[in-house]
């Protein structure tokens, strides 16, 4: 993680524009405060680009629109935000004086970084894929005449060891989540009624309960016969980490 860091004020130091990534299913648990004091701290623009847009309401966005200054929503599958925020990329290079401006991308792990600027540029560049930690190290991206990326590796704040946090954003890969069972209801209380409907179960305050009928639902068994809870809830937070819940 100490390498991590030495890649991220490189690339803040490279930078003229930094665009922090959140998730919009998670926009508070997916801000990075240190991210967010060093880029104060060079006294460099920072833009809020929030991906997986189309994964929530456009009523759920409003209150961050508000306090997020400047941000923009962008979901990459539905071809949404991108073209206004290159033109925001654009306002805050004329603000700068610039005619050409390297924007340096940050943000948690599997947050959507290299996706985001493979929209940008219009044809994949950047190396993507939905496993935590994929990218990892800095690369130059050509978004296009006037805009260079600087693609970076997921950094999490320094001695943060939220493990039910880190499941839920992704940044721990559901393959290598303890508890999924634990993290899955976690997301059912936070979102009340999403995975049901997805699921095609009824709510139930009983979390447990939930999994059992997701285990009934998907005929996922354990070698008796038993409804295989643990089993189920990894695939709940495999759907949750790559984006098929809506």
């Amino acid at each position: 993680m100490a390498n991590y860091w030495r890649l991220v004020n490189k690339v803040i130091e490279r930078s003229d524009i930094l665009l922090l990534v959140l998730d919009a299913r998670m926009i508070n648990e997916t801000r990075n405060e240190e991210v967010e004091y060093k880029v104060k701290q060079a006294e460099k623009p920072l833009i809020y680009a929030i991906t997986k847009f189309d994964l929530i309401d456009d009523s759920e966005a409003r209150e961050f629109r508000e306090f997020l200054n400047p941000c923009v929503f962008v979901s990459v599958t539905k071809h949404v935000g991108t073209s206004r925020l290159r033109e925001r990329i654009l306002i805050e290079t004329q603000r700068i004086g610039l005619k050409n401006v390297t924007v340096g991308v940050l943000g948690y792990p599997n947050v959507g970084k290299s996706s985001l600027i493979n929209a940008m540029k219009g044809r994949k560049s950047a190396s993507t894929s939905s496993m935590s930690g994929h990218t990892k190290g800095v690369q130059l991206v050509k978004g296009d005449s006037r805009i260079m990326f600087l693609d970076t590796p997921g950094v999490i704040p320094y001695k943060e060891e939220d493990q039910m946090k880190h499941a839920m954003i992704g940044t721990t890969d559901y393959t290598k989540v303890k508890d999924p069972d634990l993290v899955a209801m976690q997301i059912m209380r936070k979102y009340p009624g999403k995975i049901e409907k997805f699921y095609g179960v009824d709510r139930s305050e009983d979390k447990e309960i939930t999994l059992e009928d997701i285990a009934r639902k998907r005929n996922i068994l354990k070698k008796r016969g038993e409804m295989d809870i643990m089993r189920a809830a990894r695939q709940v937070l495999q759907d949750w980490q790559k984006g098929k819940i809506i």
